[in-house]
């Protein structure tokens, strides 16, 4: 079946995963803000949700119309084709938002979808109510401007969610930025990683994995997985392709320390989980310790400054401890993420390279030194 896809994601990174989808093989890929859509079929849905590594989820795009009464959002929705993808027993919960459009109220909006796929569905198979006791098929709308977007989740947990940490220490970055910023540091295979402020070591894990071409989602599983219309053998392919594709023969190695034991503890245990434990070296160590081990490196880090963990005033402190400690060398450079206004300053260097990236809801730059 051919499907019309949409990956939401953090802004930003955008470009990442349509250059991933396009290295996936996947079709018609246009980035929008926020999202990516491309085309495709059931391999296409399990090898994007299997292997993406920056993406939040994997959506069906059922249709998209203008609505500006209630009448043509039930006639816009009731016109969709949801019997190509829901059965007479599964569940279909709606969730979704408004945002600038006459239709403002999200309850009512929710209420009206629901209905009009309840008597699209009616129509098709000849009943008056569903149990809604198979599999579930989450139904998600978007109301941007007036514009309705209507969506099948795909994934269920979010793409962030790998499966290898269960723990975290506070304030965790997301698996699917960790990921993002290793792409934009331009990791590659043969390169040495360093997180000396590594917290859960998410980075690392993040790293080795694209090191090592490890598929990000082999180890879970997937809304999608249970619904009849796509066949089992489809995924059971796509994961030994992916399996396939892993190269675990790489000079890559990672070096990662932080001040707190505990969070030291959760990285090893979770490095173990990824598969990853064999190329990583996780020490307690503070900051003011930091001493590269090898001529060449690559250093990505998510300090935690004030929105999060740390006031301003020891943010700033620690800011410029990073500026002394990472140094200008040749064959080295130093990503760094943050809110900070005025990081540069305090850094006591400017950044050869800026770029936005959102971690969570706060808006970040990633300061990039490279010359």
């Amino acid at each position: 079946m051919n499907m019309n896809f949409a990956v939401p994601c953090l802004l930003g990174i955008e470009g990442l995963i349509a250059e991933e989808l396009r290295n996936l093989e996947v079709e018609n890929v246009r980035a929008e803000n926020g999202r990516v859509l491309f085309s495709g079929d059931e391999t296409t849905l399990a090898r994007v949700n299997i292997n993406s590594r920056y993406a939040e989820r994997v959506q069906i795009l059922v249709g998209s119309f203008t609505a500006k009464s209630f009448e043509e959002l039930f006639q816009g929705v009731k016109a969709l084709e949801w019997e190509q993808f829901i059965g007479a027993t599964d569940a279909f919960p709606v969730k979704g938002y408004s945002i600038n459009s006459t239709l403002f109220s999200v309850s009512d909006c929710q209420a009206i979808i629901k209905k009009a796929v309840v008597e699209r569905l009616k129509s098709k198979y000849g009943i008056e109510w569903f149990e809604e006791t198979g599999p579930v098929h989450q139904i998600q709308f978007s109301i941007m401007k007036d514009e309705v977007s209507l969506l099948l989740d795909t994934t269920g947990a979010g793409l962030h969610k790998r499966g290898y940490r269960p723990d975290a220490n506070s304030a965790p970055l997301k698996e699917t930025i960790a990921a993002s910023l290793c792409c934009i540091s331009r990791l590659r295979p043969y390169h040495t990683l360093y997180d000396p402020l590594c917290g859960s070591g998410t980075i690392l894990i993040e790293g080795a994995m694209m090191a090592q071409n490890i598929a990000p989602g082999l180890n879970r599983n997937f809304s999608a997985q249970r619904w009849d219309i796509i066949p089992e053998n489809v995924w059971k392919t796509e994961q030994e392709r992916a399996k396939d594709l892993e190269n675990r023969n790489v000079d890559f190695f990672a070096y990662g320390s932080d001040i707190d034991p505990n969070a030291i503890e959760i990285a090893k245990i979770n490095a173990r989980r990824a598969g990853v434990e064999d190329k990583i070296d996780f020490s307690v160590s503070d900051l003011r310790d930091f001493e590269p081990k090898t001529q060449r490196g690559t250093l990505i880090c998510n300090p935690p400054y004030g929105e999060r963990l740390l006031d301003i005033q020891q943010a700033d402190e620690l800011y410029r401890l990073m500026g002394k400690k990472f140094i200008q060398h040749k064959g080295w450079s130093y990503s760094i993420i943050s809110p900070s206004e005025t990081f540069e300053q305090t850094f006591g260097r400017k950044a050869d390279k800026r770029r936005k990236l959102y971690n969570g809801m706060i808006k970040c730059q990633v300061f990039m030194y490279f010359k």
